[in-house]
């Protein structure tokens, strides 16, 4: 047994990414009301609604997500007062000296017995006990909170907050009301009342010259005092300043996006470049989110002024989101020299606290192809980003230049006509079994000078030579002739083949693709028909008319790459689904940060809330198919598994 903290009843509010139950019943038994949770996004908003002065993270298997989480934990355990007991493995104490940044108090290190973990909660709560001591013998001089005894209704404040409202540390409760805008006092009043003998609660307002603060407000049963700590979410902004700095600097994302896009539908020259601030993160965790903050609009200043000295009013420059930016602008050959004068004047060191500090970026440059659109553009410039940011070297990346795509015009007719084009079968595996349930026809040309072309180049080419329609109808012709011819250890598999935008559009293309199907004899009950969600449908009444009717003749539709388009809850409510694909950069990105983990949650969560299966796209990795499949993935397809194959491949790994 457990000894029991002879403070029993206090609460403590435990985040625990692999073992939650087990920490919470060690505290349990040690006499401690726990508040438990999984999952790091909102954790130290919750933690502060607990109403507990204690936080446990346990930071041991996940240190990177633990670290991001002990930088919110840290700060609002300083702003209640409260201590933060961060547990690790034996392999990671050398982050010990990150979660001290941080915030944490106090740690202990894996292997370690129940005993060991109650006397270290036992150790934390005497640290929380010393700053309720410090409050009530006036050492906290930082802390802006107050107390109020529901009994002799008198309201006691914190040395900071008493100078801040030029009041005394102890004032009637009229007082303290009065010391309220107006019209925030009864949602005070309310606050108290609503934590009654034991709870907790928040309120907020606005209070003039300072800001926007929260109340966080809390009670113990038995306890006559009501507690409520102040945090500060802002300092009330000087609106000329605010206006200066928005016309000067950089408009949103969208702005910017319209102004690229009006050009595209003029039929007028546009380039775009991203730009992505190296070392970013390091400013933040070294210097904190202020500095983090001036860092950006330093840059922002930096970038406007170099582009308006280029340029003049030929351009356009935008905030996109964290440290990335985008300039919109008119020529191609000036977006080469601008990109070169923005990589030097960002290499220039930034003065951080007093510092100079040297960030450095990553460019990618894209400019416009005819009838391009400002969503293919903008993806071509991120691909050229991705490529700078993966070099050793480079900062700055050019797209691909469309003289390859005008080269393979030229030589696709003969392709087609010469059965040059060939389709291979990429796996899509059950998650939960392991086995291979299905496949996707991809096309690839083996061309004598370009080597191998994959689809997006092959369609890019059609497209250009006005043989989009005639690529497409040779790939699915070709797929249902080769999957109709496949040995029967692959009569159970489902085979995936996409539709373009053009095959869509085109008048009675269902009864067209449905004689297709039954003249290879591929069952239509074991095709998916794939529609990309990047792709230009322009009208969703005509695709949710075609796919309806593909449905009805036995078919299944797939949205595929979602997640890389701007129109995706469109297609979710217009369309009549089965699969939802999700697009390989967000699966792959599953692995990184807590924040690009919450996004892939999301989309399965919607997807499975409305009746979809999902398959993941480009996973690689065994830690990439486990996060997937804890979040509620189904089916995955990618390199993990096996590269696109041909018929003769895929069945010798089906057989295996």
């Amino acid at each position: 047994m457990v000894p029991s903290d002879p403070q029993t009843g206090n609460s403590l509010f435990l985040l625990s990414f692999r073992q939650r139950g087990e920490l919470s019943a060690i505290a349990a038994e040690a006499g401690w009301r726990v508040v438990a949770a999984r999952r790091g996004d909102g954790a130290a908003r919750r933690y502060l609604g607990s109403g507990a002065a204690l936080a446990v993270l346990d930071a041991r298997g996940a240190l990177g997500e633990g670290l991001v989480v002990a930088r919110a934990f840290g700060e609002a355990a300083r702003v209640r007062g409260g201590a933060l007991l961060v547990l690790v493995s034996r392999d990671d104490v050398a982050a010990l000296g990150d979660f001290h940044a941080a915030g944490a108090t106090h740690f202990l290190a894996s292997p370690f017995t129940e005993l060991e973990f109650a006397q270290a909660l036992r150790f934390a709560w005497r640290f929380v006990e010393r700053i309720a001591g410090d409050w009530d013998r006036g050492r906290a001089v930082d802390l802006l909170g107050w107390r109020y005894n529901r009994r002799t209704r008198r309201v006691r404040l914190t040395p900071a907050l008493g100078k801040r409202l030029d009041l005394g540390e102890e004032i009637s409760l009229d007082t303290a009301l009065r010391a309220l805008p107006p019209d925030d006092r009864a949602a005070a009043v309310a606050a108290v009342r609503r934590v009654g003998v034991g709870g907790a609660t928040a309120f907020a307002h606005d209070y003039p010259g300072v800001g926007r603060l929260v109340h966080h407000v809390q009670a113990t049963t038995g306890d006559p005092w009501v507690h409520g700590l102040i945090e500060e979410l802002g300092t009330a902004p000087d609106a000329a300043a605010e206006t200066e700095e928005a016309i000067e600097g950089a408009f949103d994302a969208g702005a910017a996006r319209a102004w690229l896009d009006r050009r595209l539908q003029r039929g007028e020259r546009a380039s775009a470049i991203l730009i992505a601030l190296s070392r970013f993160d390091l400013v933040n965790s070294g210097y904190g989110r202020p500095a983090g903050d001036a860092l950006i609009r330093a840059a922002v200043r930096r970038i406007a002024g170099v582009a308006r000295t280029t340029l003049g009013k030929r351009q356009i420059v935008a905030r996109q989101k964290g440290p990335e930016f985008l300039v919109g602008l008119e020529e191609a050959a000036d977006a080469e020299a601008l990109a070169g004068a923005l990589a030097e004047a960002l290499a220039r060191p930034f003065a951080i606290d007093g510092t100079l500090v040297a960030v450095g970026a990553r460019l990618g440059v894209a400019a416009a192809h005819a009838n391009e659109t400002v969503d293919a553009l903008l993806r071509r410039a991120n691909d050229a980003l991705d490529d700078a940011r993966a070099s050793d070297g480079a900062t700055i990346r050019v797209a691909d230049e469309p003289a390859i795509a005008e080269a393979l015009s030229v030589d696709l007719r003969r392709a087609i006509e010469s059965n040059e084009i060939a389709v291979l079968f990429q796996p899509q595996v059950a998650i939960a079994t392991d086995k291979i349930v299905g496949v996707e026809a991809l096309a690839r040309w083996e061309h004598p000078r370009f080597g191998a072309i994959g689809a997006d180049q092959l369609f890019a080419a059609a497209d250009r030579a006005d043989l989009g329609l005639a690529l497409s109808d040779h790939i699915q012709r070709l797929a249902l002739s080769r999957a109709a011819a496949w040995p029967e250890a692959l009569s159970g598999l489902r085979l995936s083949i996409n539709l373009t935008a053009a095959d869509i559009a085109r008048p009675g293309f269902a009864d067209i693709l449905l004689d297709r199907i039954d003249a290879s004899g591929f069952a239509r009950s074991r095709l998916t028909v794939e529609i990309t969600e990047s792709g230009l449908i322009d009208d969703l009444g005509v695709a949710s008319s075609l796919l309806t009717g593909l449905r009805q003749a036995g078919c299944r539709v797939a949205i595929d790459d979602f997640g890389t388009g701007y129109s995706s809850l469109a297609y979710l409510k217009a369309l009549p689904l089965d699969y939802l694909k999700i697009d390989r950069k967000l699966a792959q990105d599953i692995g990184g940060s807590p924040r690009d983990r919450i996004v892939v949650r999301g989309v399965i969560e919607m997807a499975l809330s409305l009746g979809l299966s999902v398959i993941a796209e480009g996973v690689e990795t065994a830690e990439q198919l486990d996060l997937l499949a804890k979040e509620g993935c189904q089916y995955y397809q990618g390199f993990l598994c096996a590269e696109p194959l041909t018929s003769a491949a895929l069945a010798d790994l089906v057989a295996g």
